[in-house]
């Protein structure tokens, strides 16, 4: 099978095409612009373009498939050619969907927790050798790609994202896939862009509910009242199965998870993550993994990349880089850390870098977002306000949304850094929070402060 790549960049596009490269199809894709680490996984695999730009001319007859990213455009001069051509064309999602008709589709949903929900289950049924497809979100240890697709294995375990498919698809991913089990972590609203009033965004998850197979089974955090409304309100014929956050406590600056078996130590901690876990085992024990089992692979599992990542740690200093940029995912972040960390001062850094993070009418979501910090610092580009095409906002705007008064604010790179490398970090939990990279911060670099 010839499949091409329209936007082969993007994190889960080069991952498909490695994927499907492996499974022995025959793979070709373009792209305007490739930076790591997309560039140099496709140069190793032989799949990265000789040259960046579209080439209609490569669009033929010849190609069965052709799978379109979201970076392209509706007016992708090879889109054009592919639709002219009547050539098959698929969105990711779609494309996944095809490949799991025949299988069992576990599909892990919410507005936050997904990639770590599912790099738990994907961690435990690795350290018990079952084997399965996948599309996770995250790189994770032990895995070569964050795609995986066979023809022999029973199950497919995908990452249920709401954003939208392709340019010519505006149904969200998650749509899609019609899963026999399916998990809702919780629901707060995001991507505005897409999604411009939380009850529009709240429908999707509704739509994602009902379109279950008949008889399949739902795993929900019932402690999120929007999931809980939205699960037991679906009259869809459906299992459901509610989870809380389980029995926990926390000393000498690790999590202990209270068990039948015994109180077991965990790497991740915070409660988000412990609420992550138990929609974790519900699933598990659903794909055939009992219980004693799920706690035995469980305690070595240490987080998703860039997830509460740890960057480095002595005695009395520990310093954390983490994906969150949502106001929930920052003030869950936030608090575990604090939580985690008691006797020590808890540095809070967030970047402002999404387009919803970004939009002046949604920063008022942030409010108390970063109370539990001791010390918090705010910190964005006015380029990247440009780049996305909106209105100005201010400093005074930020320190307004946050409703915090001694909360700092940044908007050169190299000011946040200076106060950043000026901190003395005794006694200290530090969080860097962003989708991005403070406007070009070497995280290696990071490492030498303490």
């Amino acid at each position: 099978m010839k499949i091409h790549f329209i936007a082969i960049g993007g994190s889960a596009m080069h991952n498909l095409a490695i994927a499907l490269y492996q499974k022995g199809y025959q793979v070709s894709g373009s792209d305007d612009t490739i930076h790591n680490p997309s560039k140099s996984r496709l140069e190793k695999y032989g799949l990265l373009p000789e040259v960046f730009g579209w080439f209609p001319e490569e669009i033929t007859s010849e190609l069965d498939v052709v799978i379109l990213g979201m970076h392209a455009k509706k007016d992708n001069p090879e889109l054009l050619k592919a639709q002219e051509l009547g050539l098959k064309i698929y969105s990711y999602p779609e494309f996944l969907y095809e490949q799991s008709k025949d299988k069992t589709r576990v599909v892990i949903g919410g507005s936050h927790g997904k990639t770590t929900i599912t790099s738990m289950i994907l961690h435990v049924l690795n350290y018990h050798e079952k084997e399965v497809d996948y599309m996770v979100g995250a790189q994770l240890d032990g895995f070569e790609t964050m795609v995986h697709l066979t023809e022999e294995n029973d199950f497919i375990v995908l990452e249920g994202d709401e954003y939208l498919s392709s340019p010519i698809d505006m149904r969200p991913k998650f749509h899609l896939y019609k899963p026999n089990i399916a998990l809702l972590s919780g629901i707060a609203w995001d991507h505005i862009n897409v999604f411009p009033t939380f009850e529009g965004y709240v429908e999707q998850f509704k739509i994602f509910t009902d379109s279950m197979v008949n008889g399949g089974s739902m795993v929900y955090n019932e402690e999120d009242e929007i999931v809980k409304d939205v699960v037991e309100s679906s009259e869809n014929h459906i299992k459901k199965y509610p989870y809380t956050t389980p029995g926990h406590f926390i000393e000498n600056g690790i999590t202990y998870l209270q068990t039948s078996e015994g109180d077991l130590p965990l790497e991740v901690f915070g409660k988000h993550n412990l609420q992550n876990l138990a929609g974790a085992k519900w699933i598990c024990q659903h794909m055939g993994v009992d219980e004693d089992d799920f706690y035995e692979a469980i305690a070595s599992f240490a987080g998703a990349s860039k997830r509460l990542e740890k960057i480095v740690e002595t005695p009395s200093t520990v310093i954390f880089k983490d994906f969150a940029h949502s106001p929930s995912k920052v003030a869950a972040t936030t608090k575990a850390v604090k939580e985690q960390y008691s006797e020590r001062t808890v540095l809070a850094c967030l970047e402002l870098h999404t387009y919803s993070s970004l939009n002046a009418e949604f920063l008022a979501e942030y409010k108390g977002a970063l109370d539990a910090a001791d010390k918090a610092v705010v910190f964005y580009s006015p380029d990247a306000v440009k780049i996305k095409q909106l209105e100005a906002v201010t400093a005074q705007q930020i320190a307004e949304a946050f409703e915090r008064e001694d909360l700092v604010i940044y908007t050169n790179p190299d000011e946040f850094k200076a106060f950043l490398f000026s901190q003395n970090l005794e006694k200290s939990a530090v969080v860097l929070m962003s989708s991005g990279n403070y406007g070009g911060l070497d995280f290696d670099e990071v490492k030498g402060l303490v």
